[in-house]
Parts: structure tokens; C-alpha cells; sequence
């Protein structure tokens, strides 16, 4: 395999679990709230048109959509620093 296509997949891989992270910070699913494969599925696009619209608005007012993680420590630093 070439270092071309692990990076290009790693890139990929880093943005779907992006996404689904994304995904559950926003709706708080886990796990599915109803039985059947019609409502979970209508739940589903339910979910993907809110995060679609989540970024549509951070990207038209030109929002990051995310910031990095600061751990515990760095934020103890930040507030004794200030």
C-alpha cells in the first residue's frame, strides 16, 4: 500500500468519526429511541438534516463548527496563568 492512499484514508477515516461524534453531541442518540425500521429511519434523516443545518449556519457566518480539546491540565495552566 502507498503512503498516498494510508494518508488519504486516514483523512477520510478521521472525518466520518468526526461526524458521527458530531452527530451524537447534537441529537444525544445513542441508540435508537423507537423499534421499527421506518421510525428509526425517519430519526435518522431527522438527525442528519439538523447537523446539515448546524453547519450550514456555522459555515455561513463563518463559525468553526468545533473547537480542539484542552485537557484538564492545560485548563489548570490557563487559569493560573491569567
Amino acid at each position: 500500500m502507498g503512503e498516498t492512499w494510508k494518508r488519504s484514508a486516514a483523512r477520510r477515516r478521521l472525518g466520518v468519526e468526526g461526524t458521527i461524534r458530531q452527530a451524537m453531541a447534537v441529537t444525544g442518540n445513542r441508540r435508537a429511541r423507537y423499534r421499527g425500521l421506518g421510525k428509526t429511519h425517519l430519526e435518522h434523516v431527522y438527525s442528519a438534516v439538523a447537523l446539515n443545518l448546524i453547519r450550514l449556519d456555522a459555515w455561513w457566518n463563518g463559525q468553526p463548527l468545533d473547537h480542539t480539546r484542552t485537557s484538564h491540565l492545560a485548563r489548570l495552566d490557563l487559569t493560573l496563568a491569567a
